[in-house]
């Protein structure tokens, strides 16, 4: 058994990594309906607390956001909205295998910038102000990973648990746009520098 758990030794490592996102809002459950693809890109750190388990930092610039439906008391129609974050998982890594890990942990992450564009009630293509929408967003995440020295492919989900949107009220109601919250699946590949 000890020897065996030599082989999947974790190693500190340093590494860019980046990928691709299909990415949603929820509001009672994720679907995957309304999908908006994007992108991730950024760094990573793999610091060992045993022969097979590590802390893993990173910190990423990710797209997240959705093609909404909407059709309430002031409008109908359909917007992307397109939300963009730079993201700060800090997750626990277990090799199962030498090529095979798991993680899960959690995210906080900070709308940079948002642009929404739509057709319906409202046709327009435009920056929203970031500070219309909740700055902090923070959540769940988990993924698997295989790993060929130097480069390892995975694929994570990540799950909000914080609205996007703000409260606010317009003629007397109050109401938050967007009442939902992220829900992102990322294909990444990452590659170690170290």
């Amino acid at each position: 058994g000890m020897l065996h758990a030599q082989d999947n030794n974790v190693n500190t490592e340093f590494g860019v990594k980046g990928g691709f996102n299909m990415s949603n809002l929820y509001q009672s459950e994720a679907d995957d309906e309304n999908v908006l693809y994007g992108f991730n890109a950024g760094v990573y750190a793999t610091l060992p607390i045993s022969d097979f388990v590590a802390i893993q930092p990173e910190i990423l610039f990710t797209t997240k956001g959705s093609e909404l439906e909407y059709n309430n008391a002031f409008a109908s129609g359909s917007t992307k909205f397109r939300l963009n974050y730079i993201e700060v998982p800090l997750l626990v890594r277990v090799n199962v295998t030498k090529n095979f890990n798991i993680h899960a942990g959690g995210y906080a992450s900070y709308l940079v910038s948002s642009k929404v564009s739509g057709d319906g009630t409202f046709d327009f293509d435009e920056e929203i102000d970031a500070d219309d929408l909740a700055r902090f967003d923070a959540g769940l995440s988990a993924g698997v990973g295989v790993d060929f020295n130097p480069i390892s492919i995975g694929l994570r989900y990540n799950y909000g648990l914080t609205t996007v949107g703000k409260e606010r009220t317009v003629a007397g109601t109050t109401f938050t746009f967007p009442d939902a919250k992220n829900s992102n699946l990322s294909l990444y590949l990452s590659y170690k520098l170290n």
